[in-house]
C-alpha cells in the first residue's frame, strides 16, 4: 500500500461491531464477523418467505429464483444457476467488459457519467450475451427496471413496470423450462445493482481527481477486494430464525427477523488488523459480502471479473470528476446515483 490511498470512512448508518442487538420494531441486528459467518451457515437462519404470483410477473420471478427459495427448493434451483455459470470463463467476461468499456470511452466526450454509461449497462450486457439472451442491450435495460423492485418491501408503484420488464426478459431469454429461464433472469438481476455499486465505489475511491491513476502495483482484483470490504455495495442481508438459536451470547427466539450487516462485519477488529486501513492484498478472516455456505453467491468470480474489466480501463484512461457523490436510498444496497469521470 502507498500513503496516497484514501482512508475509507464507514458509510453513514454503518453500525459498530458488537453483540447481536434487538429493537422491537426492527428485530435483531448482527454486526460481528464471527456472528455473521455463524448465521450464514446455520440452518436455523433462513431467508424470509416471499409470496407467489401469476407466471411471468415480478412476484412469480421472486418465488422461482434460488435467491428467495425455501430450503426444500433452494438446492435444485441453485443447481440451475451453477450450471448456467459453469461454461462462462471469468477471463472472457473480463475481456468482454473491458472491450465494451473502451467502446464507450471512444465515443464519450471529455467526461461522462460512469454509473449510467458503464457501471449498469456494461456488466449486464456482457453477462446477458454470454448467457444467451437475445439482444443483450435490451435485456440489460429490462433487468435494471426489475432490479428497482426486486427485493420485497420496496415501493409497490414500481411493481407494474417490473412486471412488464419480466415479460420482456422472458421473451429474450433462451428457451427452456420456466424455472430455468427465471433463474437466468435472476442471475442478471442479482448482478445489476451489486456490480454497479462495486464499480461506482471503486471508481470513486481509486480515481481521485488529482491522480488519474493510483500509484500502486496492486492489481485491480486486490483493489476491488478492499473496496468490497470497506464500502460494500450490498450492506446487509435479511434472515429469519426458524428455531430458537443462541448467537453471539444472545438467545434469539424462533420467528425473529435478523439483519446481517456486512458493512460492519467487514470492519470487525477481531477479524481484520487495522480494519479501517485500505490495504490491497491484505490477509484476514475473509470477506462475507458475497455470503458463505449453501447460499453464498455462486457468481462471485464472474461479478469480480466484470468489474475488473471495467476498472482496468478506467484506471488507465480516466480520472474522477469533481461532482459530489450521492447514493440511491435503499435499506440494504449502496449504489451511487451518478459519478462523473473525466477522460484523459
Amino acid at each position: 500500500m502507498t500513503d496516497n490511498w484514501p482512508v475509507i470512512a464507514p458509510a453513514p448508518g454503518t453500525p459498530a461491531c458488537g453483540p447481536p442487538s434487538f429493537e422491537p420494531e426492527r428485530g435483531w441486528t448482527v454486526t460481528r464477523h464471527a456472528d455473521l459467518r455463524a448465521a450464514l451457515t446455520d440452518p436455523a437462519f433462513q431467508v424470509p418467505a416471499v409470496g407467489t404470483g401469476r407466471p411471468g410477473t415480478l412476484a412469480w420471478l421472486r418465488a422461482t429464483v434460488s435467491r428467495f427459495s425455501p430450503p426444500e427448493r433452494h438446492g435444485e434451483r441453485r443447481a440451475v444457476v451453477v450450471a448456467a455459470l459453469a461454461p462462462l470463463n471469468p477471463d472472457n467476461l473480463r475481456h468482454d467488459a473491458a472491450r465494451l468499456t473502451m467502446d464507450v470511452l471512444d465515443r464519450a466526450g471529455d467526461c461522462f457519467d460512469v454509473i449510467r454509461e458503464l457501471a449498469r449497462p456494461v456488466p449486464l450486457r456482457a453477462l446477458a450475451d454470454r448467457l444467451g439472451f437475445a439482444d443483450p442491450a435490451a435485456a440489460g435495460t429490462a433487468v435494471a427496471v426489475v432490479a428497482t423492485a426486486y427485493h420485497p418491501g420496496v415501493d409497490p408503484a414500481l411493481t407494474a413496470r417490473a412486471d412488464r420488464a419480466v415479460a420482456a426478459l422472458l421473451a429474450l431469454a433462451p428457451q427452456g423450462p420456466p424455472a430455468v429461464r427465471a433463474n437466468l433472469i435472476g442471475l442478471l438481476v442479482q448482478a445489476c445493482d451489486a456490480t454497479a455499486g462495486l464499480i461506482g465505489a471503486a471508481a470513486h475511491h481509486l480515481l481521485p481527481p488529482a491522480t488519474p491513476q493510483a500509484p500502486t502495483t496492486a492489481g485491480t482484483a486486490d483493489l476491488l477486494a478492499e473496496v468490497l470490504r470497506l464500502d460494500p455495495p450490498v450492506r446487509a442481508t435479511r434472515r429469519v430464525t426458524v428455531d430458537g438459536v443462541r448467537l453471539g451470547g444472545q438467545d434469539l427466539p424462533a420467528g425473529s427477523p435478523v439483519l446481517l450487516r456486512f458493512d460492519a462485519a467487514n470492519r470487525d477488529p477481531q477479524a481484520f488488523t487495522e480494519p479501517a486501513r485500505f490495504q490491497p492484498g491484505r490477509p484476514g478472516a475473509g470477506l462475507l459480502t458475497f455470503g458463505t455456505g449453501e447460499r453464498g453467491c455462486p457468481g462471485d468470480r464472474h461479478a469480480l471479473a466484470l468489474a475488473t474489466g471495467v476498472l482496468d480501463v478506467l484506471r488507465e484512461r480516466c480520472r474522477r470528476g469533481p461532482t459530489p457523490l450521492r447514493h440511491t436510498p435503499h435499506p440494504t444496497l449502496r449504489v451511487p446515483t451518478n459519478l462523473e469521470v473525466i477522460v484523459r
